[in-house]
C-alpha cells in the first residue's frame, strides 16, 4: 500500500515539474528551489506542531510558539532602530506610523484566530486529514477575492475549485471510517474556521502588502500575537490548568517557531529574485502537505492511507489547475 502511495506522489511530482519548467529558463531554478525548501520547512513546522500538541495543553504551546517567534525577530528591531548594521538589507525593520501598527495589529488578530482554531483541530485530528483540508485554503482565498474584489475565475480556476470541493467530499468519506463525521465533528469545524480566517488573512495581505515593507509586517505581527497570547495564557488557561490537559514541555515547540520563521523568510527571499512569480511560489508552498501526509503515515501510523492518498491527489491536482488559471 505504501508503494502505491509513493507512486501516486511521484506521479504528482512529475506533473508539477513538467508544468513548472515548461517555459522557464535555467535562472528560475534558484527561486523555485527556494520555494520547495520553504514548502519542506512548512511541512516540518506542521509535523512539529502535531508532536508538540499530542496529549498536551494547546494554549501554552501556542504561547511559546509566538514568544519564540517574537524573540527571533526582536533583535532585528533593535539593530534597525539603534544601529546601521541592517541598513539596505532584507532584514531592516523601518520605523512606521501608528496607523501602520494598527493595520498590522488587525492582521495579527486574524492570524492568531486562525492559529487557535488550527492548533486545537490539529491536536485532535490526524495529519492525513487536516493536511489535505488546509491545502484547499487557496481555493477559499480565490473565492473570497471573487466576492470581495470582484475578481472573475477562468475555466482552469473553476476546475481547481471543483476538484477541491470533490476532494473535501471524498475526505469526509475517509473520515467516517475513523469515526470522524465532518458535519458533526467540532474539530473539523475548527479546521474549516482556521481555513476561513487564514483566507481572510490572505485577502487582507493583498491590501496590506501593497504599501508595507515585508519585515514590518512579519516582525510586528509576531510581536503582537505574543502580546495577545499572554493574557489568554494568564487569565483563561492558567486558572483552569489543573482541571484541563496539563502542559508538558517538548523541545519540538522551539522547532515550530524556527521552521515557520525560516520558511517564511525563504519564501519572501525567493520573491526578490528577478522573474519570480508569486502564483507559482505560493502553489509550490502548498506542496508542504506531502510532508505532513508522509509523516502521518510513517511516524503516526494513521489509517485509511489509500483513500486519503486519492483525496490528496485531487487536492494537488486542483492546485495545479489554480496555477494554470493564473498564467
Amino acid at each position: 500500500m505504501q508503494i502505491k502511495i509513493k507512486s501516486a506522489f511521484v506521479c504528482i511530482k512529475n506533473i508539477v515539474v513538467k508544468i513548472l519548467f515548461r517555459n522557464f529558463q535555467l535562472s528560475t531554478v534558484m527561486w523555485l528551489g527556494l520555494a520547495f525548501i520553504s514548502a519542506f520547512l512548512l511541512g516540518c513546522y506542521e509535523v512539529n506542531k502535531k508532536i508538540s500538541l499530542d496529549g498536551n495543553a494547546v494554549i501554552p504551546v501556542l504561547f511559546f510558539n509566538t514568544l519564540i517567534s517574537s524573540l527571533i525577530f526582536v533583535p532585528f528591531i533593535f539593530l534597525s532602530f539603534f544601529t546601521d548594521v541592517l541598513d539596505g538589507t532584507m532584514l531592516y525593520v523601518p520605523r512606521v506610523s501608528l496607523e501602520t501598527h494598527v493595520a498590522v495589529f488587525i492582521k495579527a488578530v486574524i492570524v492568531l484566530s486562525s492559529w487557535i482554531f488550527g492548533y486545537f483541530a490539529l491536536k485532535h485530528l490526524p495529519l492525513t486529514i487536516t493536511g489535505p483540508i488546509k491545502a484547499t485554503q487557496p481555493v477559499v482565498t480565490l473565492v473570497g477575492a471573487m466576492l470581495v474584489f470582484g475578481e472573475r475565475l477562468n475555466l482552469y480556476q473553476w476546475i481547481g475549485v471543483i476538484l477541491s470541493i470533490a476532494s473535501f467530499y471524498l475526505l469526509s468519506s475517509s473520515g467516517k471510517k475513523e469515526g470522524i463525521r465532518f458535519t458533526h465533528n467540532k474539530w473539523i469545524i475548527f479546521t474549516v474556521l482556521s481555513i476561513l480566517t487564514g483566507a481572510a488573512s490572505g485577502l487582507y495581505d493583498k491590501h496590506l502588502m501593497g504599501s508595507l515593507d515585508v519585515m514590518t509586517v512579519q516582525v510586528w505581527f509576531n510581536v503582537y500575537q505574543c502580546l495577545m497570547m499572554l493574557p489568554i495564557l494568564l487569565f483563561l488557561w492558567y486558572p483552569r490548568r489543573k482541571s484541563t490537559t496539563p502542559f508538558v514541555w517538548h523541545w519540538n515547540i522551539i522547532f515550530i517557531s524556527v521552521f515557520l520563521c525560516v520558511a517564511d523568510w525563504i519564501y519572501f527571499y525567493a520573491l526578490t529574485f528577478p522573474g519570480s512569480m508569486i502564483s507559482i511560489v505560493s502553489m509550490v508552498r502548498r506542496s508542504n502537505v506531502l510532508v505532513t501526509f508522509l509523516a502521518g503515515a510513517l511516524f503516526f501510523h494513521e489509517k485509511n492511507l489509500k483513500s486519503k492518498a486519492i483525496d490528496l491527489f485531487l487536492v494537488l491536482l486542483g492546485m495545479i489547475f489554480l496555477y494554470l488559471g493564473t498564467r
